[in-house]
């Protein structure tokens, strides 16, 4: 139940000097980990190599700062023009914008009810009235009125409630800021990845049929050697059925490829019928030299999801002020100043001036522990972002140790396929040589050959790998966003109110 009064002067005067008081927690934003580094052990500064493309050993610099376009580093033409549309296309970065948008307006919105609101009234009046009703006889009376007036009220924010409001939807601003960061991020990750994974599946196909081709020959000369006796029908039918086989997986390895297709038709914001751009070439690609290691002080702030939950906790301790000031006075104050007549020659007239003004204070008593009720809720509600926010500190400093041991552990398997290639690839020879000597069982070289191509198909995706691992490492530091200048002129609207 409300209590309603109005205040004498000199206590209005009082509760001016309340308006600093700024009730409920003031946020503080949370310390970085304090680690030396993200990983279990201390990594080498630099990875193997492996004399393939591909290969080349990676360095990783402590401290490095990552570049707004870190994708360039590839240096394919394609992946950046891939790159540049789905930023500009993508349907999931332009709803990402208008939240943003959305989110600053609602801000400004409430920005303005700080300030005091003025409206101003007209109004004009033609009226008869009876006289009979009166007592003044059988006839009638008809005249004007006409008035014009300016009312002012304004909300005295005593305890901050309404500056705990705006800063409560500053900071969902903030987080929706953020929220963009993220999505061109994960976007720019998934495209690049993408188009890795399509070269690396095409790689494949084109080793698959290659693989397939050398299993033709092999079955014609076995077939020949079968037509003169040389060997069994059985050798001829585990020929055939090696070669089958191995066809048999390019159906599966053309649907993946297709898939990828799709899906990268879909980052660039269009349908899968309308993607006609060809497949990247793994051999094209250029792996970067000198990689950035982030300290795990800076990775708080490079990492946008971080961010983006460091501003929802910021809300949610906003919204305990807000909550702590419902339930305290809420003091308003209007006024009024126009004018009455009842004609446009006497409106403005000194008998014609009329203006009122007045104080109120409101103040609940009781409510059934519904204002308690909800500060408690708020504070509930800032212990559960606070965890959120540290679970994704923890983690984000997964993602990086995850995509360091990636890099190292990775650059060290590519450098054994290569090595199990090549001394398959020596065992084949070498067997299908005594096998025409004379001096091997057709079944050694059978084996040799499944070990061949099954090394070579391994090989195409360890040097995949090392791309992809890379791309990991990149988003899981934060990408560079703050580096970036073409998407975030796209919102310089803000008006002063985010930088």
């Amino acid at each position: 139940m409300p209590l309603r009064f109005n205040a004498s002067p000199p206590a209005i005067f009082a509760l001016l000097l309340l308006a600093g008081c700024t009730v409920g927690p003031n946020f503080q934003a949370p310390a970085a980990p304090a680690v030396a580094r993200v990983t279990e052990h201390a990594l080498p500064s630099r990875t193997v190599s492996a004399a393939t493309q591909g290969g080349a050993a990676q360095s990783l610099e402590s401290g490095r700062d990552i570049p707004g376009d870190w994708w360039a580093l590839f240096h394919s033409p394609q992946i950046s023009d891939l790159v540049a549309r789905a930023l500009a296309a993508n349907p999931d970065v332009a709803a990402a914008q208008a939240t943003l948008r959305e989110a600053r307006e609602n801000l400004r919105a409430e920005q303005g009810t700080q300030y005091p609101q003025v409206t101003a009234n007209a109004s004009a009046e033609r009226q008869q009235e009876s006289l009979a009703a009166v007592g003044f006889g059988s006839g009638s009376e008809t005249y004007s009125v006409v008035s014009a007036s300016l009312s002012v009220s304004y909300t005295l924010d005593a305890f901050g409630g309404i500056r705990r409001q705006v800063e409560q939807l500053g900071a969902q601003a903030e987080y929706q800021r953020f929220e963009l960061e993220a999505t061109d991020l994960a976007l720019v990750a998934n495209v690049v990845n993408a188009a890795i994974v399509e070269a690396s599946l095409q790689a494949q196909i084109d080793t698959t049929h290659e693989i397939v081709r050398a299993y033709d020959e092999a079955l014609q000369v076995t077939r020949r050697r079968f037509e003169l006796g040389g060997v069994s029908q059985v050798e001829v039918l585990q020929q055939q059925s090696l070669r089958d086989a191995q066809a048999a997986t390019l159906p599966g390895l053309q649907k993946q490829l297709e898939q990828e297709r799709n899906q990268l038709a879909v980052y660039l914001g269009g349908v899968p019928s309308q993607y006609s751009r060809p497949t990247l070439d793994l051999d094209t690609l250029t792996l970067p030299d000198e990689l950035p290691v982030s300290l795990p002080s800076a990775l708080v702030g490079q990492r946008p999801d971080i961010q983006a939950y460091a501003a929802l906790l910021h809300a949610a301790t906003a919204n305990v002020g807000v909550a702590t000031a419902n339930t305290l006075p809420q003091i308003s104050l209007t006024g009024s100043y126009g004018r009455d007549g009842s004609n446009l020659s006497n409106l403005f007239t000194p008998a014609g001036i009329v203006w009122t003004i007045a104080s109120s204070l409101t103040q609940p008593i009781f409510d059934g522990g519904t204002l308690r009720a909800k500060k408690r809720a708020a504070i509930a509600a800032a212990d559960v972002a606070a965890a959120q926010y540290s679970s994704t500190v923890n983690t984000a400093f997964q993602n990086v140790a995850n995509a360091l041991v990636a890099i190292e552990r990775d650059a060290e398997t590519l450098a054994a396929d290569l090595a199990a290639q090549a001394t398959a690839a020596k065992s084949l020879a070498v067997a299908r040589a005594q096998y025409a000597a004379g001096g091997g069982t057709y079944l050694n070289v059978l084996t040799a050959e499944q070990s061949d191509q099954s090394a070579r198909l391994t090989l195409v995706a360890a040097r995949a790998a090392r791309f992809t691992d890379t791309v990991a490492l990149f988003q899981a530091l934060g990408g560079g966003w703050w580096h970036r200048t073409d998407v975030a002129p796209k919102l310089a609207e803000s008006a002063g109110v985010f930088p």
